[in-house]
């Protein structure tokens, strides 16, 4: 019973945010692929069409040096990523920065990709109703002639330019992770790798991931840009006694193993056992048959999200590559994130107030039982939430003044 609840809640959610068309393709999709899988049908896809494998030891594919300015402003600049879903932190980070050059007055495409269509007008609404971009939205199959640079934005996005992008093209590389970590060694990785090595202008996002590079290529960013918070949407809310802080709160990836799914699981089912007045709630996936008592609540629009985050004392955040958005979003709303010691994240987020753990269930449970059994919950979140941060409109000026003083000569227009 608690799990056909669960199920109809999450079509609930789903038919309110995407409607039945997407709701039918999606359950469509999921059937076809559990039922290959349950007779042995299945058989592993690479996210690029076979002739977008590009080769960066082919000197046909190779970007030309670039030297001096030429380009006059406005520019022309496309985007190049993955169709989005609601919540999807890479593309939301991504999107900044293009709403960042539209406020600069330069002209700016969406270039999807989909390995299975030709014909993307179907995401544009999904983009419409989740970003405040106005960009025209494409597809990079039918070609990206017409622009003064491109930005590629993830492995596969990097090897469908080198494919398919006129060569004397400018292409920015804005990297948000160490993307060969994604997957086990194996070809996969191996075309992420190459993903750095096709002559393009690499621009890291934060210096942990610089330092992979260089560890793992031999050779450092072109550029780095700060990490960012989105300071604006997540703050304190004035509570004036109107509710007092209880519970937990955390994101669930399940298909996304470097999010750690089954390790956060494990923990909060030991948090549980630990803390059983303390509600548990989950936000991202729905999540269904589980030891233990959950509150799902489904893909969340950023405005309710910091109101949840406002309402509970702590959110588990577990990465094992890139940091993602949420410890720092839990931060500036007075939350305390608990998080996997990992050296990529515990490199990036310094603050104080985060609390880090082994990648143990029982440690992460015990870390999160601390918190929720700290004194003043009150008064220790208006002095986490009122702490100084940076905004992501400052890596979006990183980043727009990298490209516009690349193509232009000059910095903000």
């Amino acid at each position: 019973m608690t799990m056909s609840r669960a199920l109809l809640r999450h079509l609930a959610l789903r038919l309110r945010q995407d409607g039945w068309g997407q709701v039918v393709r999606r359950g469509t999709a999921k059937a076809a692929t559990f039922l290959q899988e349950r007779w042995g049908l299945a058989e592993p896809e690479l996210p690029l069409r076979q002739e977008d494998i590009a080769d960066p030891s082919d000197p046909a594919v190779q970007r030309p040096a670039f030297t001096s300015p030429r380009k006059p402003a406005p520019l022309s600049i496309g985007w190049v990523c993955t169709p989005p879903g609601p919540g999807s932190g890479g593309h939301t980070t991504l999107f900044r920065m293009v709403r960042a050059m539209e406020e600069r007055g330069h002209r700016c495409t969406l270039f999807l990709y989909d390995r299975s269509s030709d014909d993307v007008s179907r995401h544009e609404p999904v983009i419409r109703r989740h970003w405040p971009i106005s960009a025209e939205v494409r597809s990079a199959t039918d070609g990206m002639a017409g622009m003064d640079a491109l930005v590629a934005s993830s492995w596969s996005s990097a090897h469908v330019i080198a494919a398919r992008a006129p060569r004397q093209l400018r292409v920015f590389y804005f990297i948000q992770d160490y993307e060969p970590y994604f997957h086990p060694r194996g070809i996969l990785y191996a075309l992420a790798e190459d993903s750095y090595r096709f002559g393009y202008t690499t621009v890291a996002l934060g210096d942990m991931i610089a330092e992979v590079m260089k560890a793992e290529l031999g050779t450092p960013p072109d550029a780095v840009v700060p990490y960012g918070c989105d300071t604006t949407t997540y703050r304190l809310l004035p509570t004036t006694g109107a509710w007092q802080r209880t519970g937990v709160v955390y994101y669930a990836k399940r298909n996304v193993d470097r999010r750690g799914y089954l390790l956060a699981k494990l923990a909060l089912e030991r948090f549980h056992q630990l803390c059983p007045d303390q509600e548990i709630h989950v936000y991202g996936d729905i999540v269904s048959r589980w030891k233990i008592p959950v509150t799902n609540h489904g893909n969340l629009p950023p405005r309710e999200l910091n109101i949840l985050y406002n309402r509970t004392i702590a959110g588990l955040a577990i990465s094992f590559t890139n940091i993602s958005l949420v410890p720092g979003e839990l931060l500036a709303a007075g939350n305390v994130p608990v998080l996997n010691q990992a050296p990529f994240a515990s490199g990036l987020l310094t603050d104080p107030d985060a609390v880090w753990a082994p990648s143990r269930p029982d440690r992460l449970a015990t870390a999160l039982a601390e918190v929720v059994r700290s004194p003043n919950i009150q008064e220790r979140a208006a002095r986490i939430g009122s702490g100084q941060r940076l905004d992501w409109s400052v890596t979006a000026e990183a980043f727009g003044n990298l490209v516009q003083e690349s193509l232009v000569g000059e910095g903000p227009a």
